[in-house]
């Protein structure tokens, strides 16, 4: 049976500090789907693949996307990372992976999981009334 497609915004945003974003960073390049490993990352969005890349030249060939974490560099600090958005595809769900599992497997690297990862702050929405503040 097939599980649908999973995407949650994740609230409060899990936030990478300077030395997490180096060690997560240094592994997931190292672990590049093009050179033999399962992740492909990119400011803004860090893919999870099921196996390398096993196209001619250096394409997917038959690897199928897992998940992807969507994450924004330099906020809410010059050097750290926001982890927002996470989906688990269709393929990804029947393999058994979770949000959870798909964060945790990337922060791993910096000794973290979705569950200790440092948190957005979050604000109060400013008041729709004009005269208060």
């Amino acid at each position: 049976m097939a599980v649908a497609e999973k995407t949650l915004v994740i609230r409060p945003a899990a936030v990478l500090r300077a030395l997490e974003v180096e060690r997560v960073i240094a592994a997931l390049n190292l672990l590049d789907v093009a050179a033999g490993g399962v992740w492909n990352i990119n400011p803004g969005l860090w893919q999870r693949y099921d196996k390398p890349w096993d196209g001619a030249g250096g394409m997917i060939g038959t690897s199928r996307l897992v998940g992807t974490i969507g994450s924004a560099y330099g906020t809410p600090t010059r050097y750290d990372i926001t982890l927002y958005r996470v989906t688990i595809t269709n393929h990804g769900g029947d393999l058994g992976w979770t949000v959870e599992s798909l964060c945790d497997d990337a922060l791993g690297y910096a000794g973290l999981s979705l569950a200790t990862c440092t948190r957005a702050e979050l604000r109060n929405p400013p008041s729709l009334d004009p005269f208060k503040p």
